[in-house]
């Protein structure tokens, strides 16, 4: 068995908060491998937050975040439940995180259960034509066409949905597993409420120009 050293432990505690004697059963536990150490501790702080989940979580902040010179705009409202929680450094900067994940990664909801019916229910039908459409499809049963579809539309879902977005800051983790490790950082129940996007000239249809046929009309009236 490889040796556990301070050193590790303490490497360890400063990149997961976790600590010491948690750090040092993780390593032990992994054999002195640290990511795999990173992954059993997460592990049980994901365990730890689900316990806190139940709780109410009503403080928090409305955090803001203006990317490209203004092109890009991010309002987005995080919660915990403690004034005293809310004003640490460590959850500001979990709230600037995920705001600028959110003008990163454009997503339309925070999890799937916002997602409209119809919204959904016409995602499916255009994914099923897809599927039907595709010639190496053609001889399968209607039930693993229907499996074939399940499958696109849990990607399309993951693809919109905030919480389950990979994190632009660390792809190996989630938006969902990130609240996690800051409930068990914290103590404290960790939520993201709801967030608004904007982008510059989003929904207005701009004019296209024709340079020729300004040129062309310019000429005519000087004429």
């Amino acid at each position: 068995m490889a040796e556990v050293t301070a050193a590790m432990v303490k490497e360890l505690r400063e990149r997961t908060q976790a600590g010491m004697m948690d750090c040092k059963k993780a390593l032990v536990s992994s054999n002195g491998d640290m990511e795999a150490a990173v992954e059993y501790l997460r592990e049980k702080g994901l365990a730890a937050a689900n316990k806190k989940s139940g709780r109410v979580a009503a403080e928090g902040a409305v955090e803001s975040y203006i990317h490209m010179g203004g092109k890009i705009g991010v309002l987005v409202e995080i919660n915990c439940e403690t004034d005293f929680v809310a004003n640490t450094d460590a959850f500001k900067e979990l709230c600037h995180n995920v705001a600028m994940h959110i003008a990163a990664a454009a997503p339309e909801f925070v999890s799937k259960d916002e997602i409209p019916a119809e919204k959904l229910e016409e995602e499916r039908r255009i994914a099923r034509e897809q599927v039907m459409n595709d010639e190496k499809n053609s001889k399968k049963p209607a039930q693993i066409i229907e499996k074939i579809v399940d499958g696109r539309i849990e990607k399309y879902c993951k693809e919109i949905c905030l919480l389950d977005q990979p994190y632009v800051k660390d792809p190996d983790i989630t938006i969902q597993t990130l609240l996690h490790e800051s409930t068990l950082k914290t103590g404290e129940k960790v939520t993201i409420r709801r967030f608004v996007r904007y982008k510059l000239g989003e929904g207005i249809e701009k004019k296209q120009s024709d340079l020729a046929a300004e040129i062309a009309e310019m000429t005519a009236k000087k004429a």
